[in-house]
């Protein structure tokens, strides 16, 4: 045995590995600067939050992001895939190692007479017990490529849990916001039906005294019960929001606790979002780190296919014992033993350069498929912050034409009653109004979404978890 651990350092130390080393592609110089669609008083430059949910500053939402991270069905199954990855890994570890067999059995039979000796029982027990033990020098790196592989692999997937990690709790962010939202959309059209219905009661007080006609009053009364039957339809969109929000965090429809729907204004930022740069950017995000450790593991693997054209080169020994009882196998029966080392080679060399080709042309998918996450990353970056912005400047105008409208309806009320205009100018900015107040209630649910959007483009939330 020492023989073999001796030989087999030395041929360890003599030991090289196949195939091209594995260095991380570094950072487009044009990848690494700030990004281009950054508005003024919507983003910071400040390096982006991991924990950004909590920028919002609802308890809620942190306790609902909590248990999403705790229960979610999708986070379950990415985790069970991160430890078969880990076992993989284990495994091949193993190859590092002597293998150590051990083997025993016992038979009942009767012998010819050619294979036995004088004087010997032909027939009766035979029991063997022996201990194999066999080591795989790893002349050409074939085990050690391997190795890196499957750690490129347990990377990949460790990545795609923190990637699950961030789509989860960006959905469950989603789901909150669009319920909180669709509150607040139904209060604003409550509050227009109410506005409307007085509308409609002056306007029949004034039919009664001859001062309009009913057909005015009926007019109004059309634009508010057009206005209410608006509300049933934000009431499904919350439920359904609620509903999406209980399956986030691993709940049944109706175990969602009553505080995940008590909320009713839009979420809102008191601050500018911090998005750091283009280089944190691609640190950050999880998906280009899956993507890099993929090309890790198939450039790893171009080394495992080119030792096949290389001899594989194994030392072995075996020692073991055969008698008709336990007491001839542990005393004095006949002993065997075995040492030498054992080589094989594939004569087929053809078959072996084409898995070398093979793995080559994988690595070079691998290198494609890493360099467009990288572009997805910066182009899913831009675009959010892009929309983020612009929905910004749409509010903007939005809430100048609320307020204007607004100023307009009052006046036109204030006329109406005095008998300055017709009902239908003032059927004209009651609508106007409804219109511009629902359009800016329905924005606020717009820019949250476009927020959320942004933090997920960003890539923050794993490590928080």
């Amino acid at each position: 045995m020492r023989a073999i651990l001796t030989a087999a350092s030395a041929l360890a130390l003599a030991a090289c590995a196949t195939g091209p080393d594995y260095r991380t592609p570094a950072t487009p110089v044009a990848a690494a600067g700030p990004f281009l669609s950054t508005g003024p008083g919507a983003t910071a430059t400040a390096p982006a939050d991991e924990s950004w949910w909590r920028l919002y500053r609802d308890p809620v939402l942190d306790g609902l992001v909590a248990d999403a991270l705790a229960a979610n069905t999708d986070l379950r199954v990415a985790v069970a895939r991160l430890g078969r990855a880990r076992a993989a890994l284990r495994k091949v570890r193993n190859d590092r190692v002597p293998q150590v067999g051990v083997g025993a059995g016992a038979t009942y039979g009767r012998a010819s007479s050619v294979q036995s000796l004088p004087g010997i029982d032909r027939q009766g027990w035979r029991v063997d017990a022996g201990l194999d033990v066999a080591y795989e020098v790893d002349l050409f790196g074939r085990v050690g490529r391997n190795v890196e592989a499957a750690r490129g692999d347990l990377g990949a997937v460790a990545a795609d849990l923190d990637a699950a990690r961030v789509a989860v709790v960006a959905e469950t962010a989603r789901a909150y916001a669009d319920a909180v939202s669709a509150a607040e959309r139904i209060a604003v059209a409550e509050r227009i039906v109410a506005l409307l219905d007085r509308s409609v009661r002056v306007t029949e007080r004034r039919a009664e005294v001859g001062l309009t006609t009913r057909l005015d009053g009926a007019r109004i009364a059309s634009l508010r019960d057009r206005r209410r039957a608006d509300i049933p339809e934000i009431a499904a969109e919350r439920q359904a929001a609620l509903f999406r929000l209980a399956t986030l965090t691993g709940r049944m429809p109706a175990e969602l606790p009553p505080i995940a729907a008590s909320r009713t204004s839009t979420l809102r930022l008191d601050r500018p979002i911090p998005v750091g740069d283009g280089a944190a950017l691609l640190a950050r995000r999880p998906d280009v780190r899956a993507a890099e450790r993929r090309l890790a593991a198939a450039t790893a693997r171009i080394g495992v296919a080119t030792a096949d054209l290389y001899p594989r080169v194994s030392l072995g020994g075996s020692i073991g014992s055969t008698g008709t009882g336990l007491g001839d196998l542990f005393g004095a029966g006949p002993l065997r033993w075995l040492l030498g080392p054992l080589i094989k080679w594939n004569a087929n060399v053809g078959r072996a350069r084409a898995r070398v080709a093979g793995a080559e042309a994988d690595t070079q998918a691998a290198l494609a498929a890493f360099d467009g996450t990288v572009l997805q990353a910066l182009e899913e970056a831009e675009t959010a912050l892009s929309n983020y912005a612009r929905l910004l400047d749409r509010r903007g105008a939005l809430q100048a034409a609320r307020n204007g409208a607004e100023t307009a309806a009052r006046i036109t009320r204030a006329q109406q009653r005095e008998g300055r205009i017709d009902s239908l100018a003032q059927l004209d900015a009651e609508r106007t109004f409804a219109d511009a107040e629902a359009e800016l209630a329905l924005a606020d649910a717009r820019i949250s979404g476009a927020q959320i959007d942004l933090f997920r483009a960003l890539g923050g939330g794993w490590r928080a978890a």
